[in-house]
């Protein structure tokens, strides 16, 4: 086998694993599944409001770290479960600070988003207020 029939068999194990990790989080976490829901519906919205491409760039990357920190997030939790039976006293400080990241980062990024999209939902109701 060649070496780049090598690379091209690893790299598509690499994107199977991914996906499988995908679809253990989309079965299993319904955080996981509401927070993309949100994620799609803000994407959605924003072509509709046409916004500046500079602002859309904001709204993927705040949804993105949004969904990343929710892994992450998960991740930490099954790690904790698997040493649950030694369950040290940190174990449920660190599940509660890494829930707290995730809503540090969904808290963030409304905040953001509020002050990207409210300005266009303001002009649209004027601009329907005149027509």
């Amino acid at each position: 086998m060649g070496e780049n029939k090598i690379k091209i068999i690893s790299l598509k194990k690499s994107f199977q694993h991914a996906f499988r990790g995908l679809k253990y989080v989309l079965k299993s976490e319904r955080n996981f599944r509401i927070e993309l829901i949100f994620a799609v519906l803000i994407l959605v919205f924003s072509v509709i409001l046409k916004i500046e491409k500079w602002e859309l760039v904001v709204i993927i990357f705040l949804t993105t770290l949004v969904l990343v920190t929710e892994l992450i997030n998960t991740i930490t939790e099954r790690i904790v479960d698997i040493l649950e039976p030694r369950m040290h006293p940190f174990a449920k400080l660190i599940k509660d600070i890494m829930a707290a990241i995730v809503l540090i980062s969904a808290v963030m990024a409304t905040a953001i988003g509020l002050i990207i999209f409210l300005p266009y939902i303001f002009n649209l109701s004027i601009d329907y207020l005149y027509v």
